[in-house]
C-alpha cells in the first residue's frame, strides 16, 4: 500500500487555483499532497511564486490531506523562522506536516544578495540547519555560530508530535549522505536501476521511515497535446546539476531552454494520453519500494488530471492514507 498524493506547484500555478486542485485532489482519492517553495519560477511562462508557507494553512484547513513541503534553510530563510513556521503548523494540525530540507537552488536564494555558495558548502550549511531546527523543535535555547548565526533562539509554542524532517537527493551519493539525519528520503521518477541504488544507499546507511517519489508527468486527451504542455511548461527543467542549482532567474532557464526539443522531454516527463500506461509507470514505483508517490502534472490546469486520476488510475493501484 502507498500513499498517492498530489504535488501543488507554486512556481506554476496562482496560490488560489492550487487551493481548489487540492481540495479537489482529496476529492478524487488522492491519499497526501506536497509542494514547493519559491521565489522564482524556473520560466517566465511558468509565471506564479506564491508563498508556500502561507498557502500551507489554507492547504491544511480546507483539506484533511497530510502535506509536505520543500525548503532551503540558511539563506533566504534563517533557520529558526523555518523552525518555527514549522512548529506553529505542526501544532494547528497535528501529524499532518512532513518538511524535506534541501541546499537550495541559486534562482530563489539570491535575492538576499549574499553569495551563493559552492555545494559542498551548502551541504555543511545545510547539516548544520538541521541540527538548529531539530534543537529547537525539541524546546532547546540555541545559540550557534558557524555557515549560519543564531543568537539564544526559542520556540515557545511546540507540536506534541514532532514533524518528520525528509531528506531530498536526486543522486545515490546525496541519498546516502542524507541518511545521516533524515526521518525519510524524497526523489524525483528516474531510471529504476538509479531509484534502486538510491534506495539501497539510503537504507545502508542507516536511512530510516519513508521513501517517497515525486513524478512528473503530462496527461491530456492526446498525446500530442500532453507533450505540447510538457514542452511549453517544463523544458526549462530538463537540466541536470549543477546547471538547475546554479542558474539565478527565470530568464536564463528560458534562454538555456531555447534549444530543448519536445521530443527530449520524455527523460524527465512521463507523457501520455494513455491512463493505464501511467498507472503502470506508478505501479513500478511502488513494487520498487516507494511508500509515496506525489504526482505532479506539470499543466497549469489540473482538473483534467486530477478526475481523470481520479477515475481511472488511482483505483488500479493500492492507495493507502499515510501512516
Amino acid at each position: 500500500m502507498a500513499v498517492v498524493g498530489i504535488h501543488a506547484s507554486h512556481e506554476q500555478i496562482d496560490p488560489s487555483d492550487l487551493l481548489v486542485a487540492v481540495q479537489l485532489a482529496e476529492q478524487a482519492g488522492f491519499t497526501g499532497g506536497m509542494c514547493s517553495d519559491h521565489f522564482s519560477p524556473w520560466s517566465s511562462r511558468q509565471g506564479h511564486s506564491g508563498f508556500a508557507w502561507a498557502w500551507l494553512g489554507a492547504a491544511l484547513q480546507a483539506t484533511s490531506l497530510p502535506f509536505g513541503v520543500v525548503n532551503a534553510p540558511g539563506q533566504r530563510y534563517h533557520p529558526a523562522i523555518v523552525a518555527q513556521a514549522i512548529a506553529t503548523l505542526a501544532t494547528m494540525f497535528e501529524g499532518r506536516l512532513w518538511v524535506a530540507l534541501g541546499s537550495g537552488e541559486a534562482s530563489n536564494e539570491h535575492i538576499t544578495g549574499a553569495p551563493w555558495p559552492r555545494k559542498d558548502l551548502r551541504n555543511a550549511r545545510l547539516r548544520e540547519c538541521v541540527a538548529i531546527i531539530r534543537a529547537l523543535l525539541a524546546g532547546e535555547e540555541v545559540t550557534h555560530d558557524g555557515l549560519v548565526t543564531v543568537d539564544r533562539a526559542k520556540v515557545w509554542t511546540l507540536p506534541t508530535t514532532q514533524p518528520q524532517l525528509i531528506g531530498p537527493a536526486i543522486s545515490v551519493e546525496t541519498a546516502g549522505w542524507v541518511a545521516d539525519w533524515a526521518d525519510g528520503l524524497v526523489t524525483i521518477a528516474q531510471p529504476h536501476d538509479k531509484l534502486r541504488k538510491m534506495i539501497d544507499a539510503y537504507r545502508a546507511a542507516g536511512g530510516k521511515g519513508p521513501i517517497a517519489c515525486q513524478v512528473h508527468l503530462s496527461y491530456a486527451a492526446t498525446d500530442e497535446q500532453a507533450l505540447s504542455v510538457a514542452h511549453d511548461q517544463w523544458r526549462s527543467n530538463v537540466f541536470p546539476p549543477p546547471i538547475c542549482w546554479d542558474l539565478d532567474t527565470a530568464e536564463a532557464f528560458d534562454t538555456v531552454a531555447e534549444k530543448v526539443r519536445p521530443e527530449d522531454m520524455a527523460a524527465s516527463v512521463q507523457i501520455s494520453a494513455d491512463l493505464g500506461w501511467h498507472a503502470d509507470r506508478l505501479h513500478q514505483l511502488i513494487d520498487l519500494g516507494f511508500d509515496e508517490i506525489y504526482l505532479h502534472h506539470v499543466g497549469q490546469q489540473q482538473g483534467e488530471f486530477i478526475e481523470a486520476f481520479g477515475e481511472h488510475v488511482l483505483p488500479e493501484l493500492p492507495v493507502t492514507a499515510r501512516g
